[in-house]
C-alpha cells in the first residue's frame, strides 16, 4: 500500500521525505557547578496529560498537555518560560548537562547516553512533552537566509549555533516543545521507541502514527545521504514517533550511536517512496 504525500502548495504532487536521528552522547553530573549547569528534567508533577477519546471518540489518536490553575486546565510553559531564571521545575532536576545545544538537539533526538563526571554512564529516554507545539529552527535560518536551504543540516545548525551565541538562546526559544526525560536501566541496550521495544539502526523509523500504524512493516525507497545516486532500499518497522514527524509519507530513521550514526542521522533528508505492508484480503 504505498503512502501518498500531500501535493505541494502550488498543486504539483508531493514527495515522500526521510530524515534520520540517533542516540548522542553527552557530558553530565548529578551535582550542579559551573561547568555542569543545564538540566535534563524528569516529568513535572502537575503535568496533566489529557485524553479526549473518552468525551470524543472521533478524537481517540489526540491528546492534550497542560496544567491546572485554579479551576481551569492550561497550557503548560513554554521553552522559554522552562529554560528561563524563574524555572517553574527547580528540584525536578534529572542531571545537569555542561551544554545547552547538546540539551537542545538531546531533546530533538529523544534519547541518549551521558558520560557522567564519575565515570560512570547513564542513559535517558524521552518520557513525556510539555504539549507545545514543535517548530524547526532550520526552518526558522533558512526563512532569514542565515543557511541555504541545500546546506541546512545538523551540523550547520549547529554551526551556526556556535558562532553566534548573543542570538542562539533566543532561537532555541523558538521552539516551544520541551522533552521531559527518564533514565534507563540498560545503559547497553537501544533506546525504546513508542511501542516499548529496543530500536534497530537502520530498520526502525519514526512515523506519524496517524497516517502509518505502529508495528506496521515499511518498504522504504529512498538514497544515503549526500549520495542521491546511492539507492537505499530495505524493509523497516515503524516503531517510534516524533514531534517533528507529521504527515503522510513521512519518516525518521534510527541510525544507532557514534560517529557514523550521527553524520549519517544528520546529513540524511531525502526523497523517499513509502509502502506500508498490509494483509493481503482473503
Amino acid at each position: 500500500h504505498p503512502v501518498i504525500p500531500s501535493n505541494k502548495e502550488d498543486g504539483s504532487p508531493g514527495t515522500g521525505l526521510v530524515t534520520g536521528y540517533y542516540e548522542p552522547l553527552l557530558n553530565g553530573s548529578l551535582s550542579r557547578s559551573e561547568q555542569y549547569r543545564y538540566p535534563l528534567y524528569a516529568v513535572p508533577d502537575d503535568l496533566l496529560r489529557i485524553d479526549l477519546a473518552g468525551l470524543y471518540p472521533e478524537l481517540s489518536k489526540m491528546s492534550l498537555r497542560g496544567r491546572v490553575v485554579g479551576k481551569k486546565v492550561v497550557a503548560y510553559p513554554d521553552r522559554a518560560t522552562i529554560d528561563g531564571e524563574d524555572s517553574p521545575l527547580w528540584g525536578k532536576e534529572l542531571v545537569w548537562i555542561d551544554d545547552p545545544v547538546a540539551v537542545f538537539f538531546l531533546h530533538i533526538q529523544g534519547s541518549g547516553r551521558i558520560q557522567m563526571d564519575d565515570g560512570s554512564i547513564m542513559a535517558v529516554g524521552y518520557a513525556d512533552q510539555n504539549g507545545q507545539p514543535y517548530t524547526s529552527i532550520g526552518k526558522i535560518l533558512i526563512e532569514r537566509g542565515e543557511i541555504p536551504r541545500e546546506d541546512i543540516s545538523l551540523f550547520t545548525i549547529r554551526q551556526w549555533l556556535k558562532d553566534h551565541p548573543q542570538q542562539a538562546q533566543a532561537l532555541l526559544e523558538k521552539n516551544r516543545s520541551y522533552i521531559f526525560f527518564q533514565s534507563r536501566e540498560n545503559t547497553d541496550e537501544n533506546p525504546r521507541g513508542s511501542l516499548n521495544i529496543p530500536l534497530t539502526p537502520s530498520r526502525s523509523i519514526a512515523v506519524d502514527p496517524i497516517n502509518i500504524p505502529l508495528g506496521s512493516p515499511v518498504w522504504l525507497h529512498t538514497s544515503y545521504p549526500g549520495e542521491p545516486d546511492g539507492s537505499l532500499q530495505r524493509l523497516t518497522f515503524a516503531q517510534d514517533t516524533g514531534g517533528a514527524i507529521k504527515g503522510y509519507a513521512r519518516a525518521d530513521m534510527f541510525w544507532g550511536n557514534g560517529e557514523m550514526a550521527e553524520k549519517l542521522a544528520g546529513k540524511m533528508k531525502q526523497e523517499a517512496e513509502l509502502y506500508v505492508l498490509v494483509p493481503q484480503d482473503k
